[in-house]
């Protein structure tokens, strides 16, 4: 059944591109903390593990919200690890040889605030679409997001 909710088909469309690229940016970044939590080393390792799987944790929920929103304005949620690399900002994990909790640190919140400047950005668009659902969400976001931010920074100082 189609959906109706007041906004114009067209839009709902517009508005699922941000949101599924928003989505391949959550996904990648989601893996990324996981492959610092699962290989984090050095001093603080334990603090560090629990703190990587907290925000994965967080990112997990903000993956199924996005993929979700997707759906609720009518459209469909791309699901494929092809595609989010295809569509994310992101890249995967740099570290490389470095395990070091602040070699994961920086790179994390490197992409978080990436992430936060291109959302910020998204919610122009969704409300030229007339989509002031989606910009709400994508405010919630950013503000999550933002307090991710500041906790990876505070490790660094």
């Amino acid at each position: 059944m189609k959906t109706n909710i007041g906004i114009k088909e067209k839009d709902t469309a517009a508005v699922a591109v941000i949101l599924n690229k928003l989505l391949a940016d959550e996904s990648v970044l989601y893996q990324k903390v996981r492959n610092a939590h699962w290989n984090v080393e050095g001093p603080g390792f334990h603090e560090l593990h629990l703190f990587f799987e907290t925000i994965y944790n967080d990112l997990a929920v903000v993956v199924d919200d996005v993929a979700e929103r997707v759906r609720t304005i009518g459209h469909y949620a791309t699901g494929t690890l092809k595609e989010y690399l295809k569509l994310t900002q992101l890249t995967e994990a740099q570290s490389g040889n470095k395990n070091d909790g602040n070699s994961y640190i920086k790179e994390l919140l490197n992409d978080f605030e990436s992430l936060i400047i291109s959302v910020r950005a998204d919610i122009e668009k969704v409300e030229e679409h007339g989509d002031a659902g989606t910009s709400d969400f994508l405010g919630g976001i950013i503000e999550q997001h933002e307090k991710t931010a500041w906790m990876l920074r505070a490790h660094l100082r």
